[in-house]
């Protein structure tokens, strides 16, 4: 698949727990469940995905410097790390690709904290609330952005 677009999915600290922490937040499903829905459904819409899970912020940080030129788009999940991270929102700023912000969970139906993210002033656009779905709704966003589609 060499001329196929490449998206790099990443998850956070914590997503690893899927279908272990708060199910009646987060569902059941596991991150690899996630993450073989995120490849199929790439494979679908003609995307290459590479999914990485990481609880070290540094990590996420280097994943993203290191994206360009290898992917043509980022979905970041940086879980507890959209809160807090101006390292997270400097590298994407730095690096420049599309991005979209998911969130399993609905943020803003959440603690006061989780309100304000460090991500989102770096990302074309944010999706929330609608647990894989919502993956699937930016992936099918990326790879209409990607190949020229206005997405209408």
């Amino acid at each position: 698949m060499s001329d196929a677009i490449r998206v790099l999915v990443l998850h956070g600290p914590n997503l690893n727990m899927l279908g272990r922490r708060a199910p009646d937040v987060y569902g059941t499903a596991t991150l690899a469940d996630l993450e073989a829905l995120c490849r199929d459904e790439g494979a679908r819409l003609g995307l290459e995905v590479d999914c990485r899970q990481s609880n070290h912020e540094g990590e996420l940080v280097t994943w993203i410097q290191e994206a360009a030129p290898s992917f043509s788009a980022i979905i970041l999940n940086a879980g507890a790390y959209t809160h807090t991270s101006v390292a997270v929102h400097d590298a994407l700023e730095a690096v420049g690709l599309p991005t979209i912000e998911v969130h399993l969970s609905n943020i803003f139906r959440r603690e006061s904290f989780r309100h304000h993210s460090y991500v989102t002033p770096q990302a074309f656009g944010v999706i929330c609330g609608l647990g894989f779905d919502g993956y699937r709704a930016a992936l099918l966003a990326l790879a209409n952005r990607l190949k020229g589609n206005n997405g209408a």
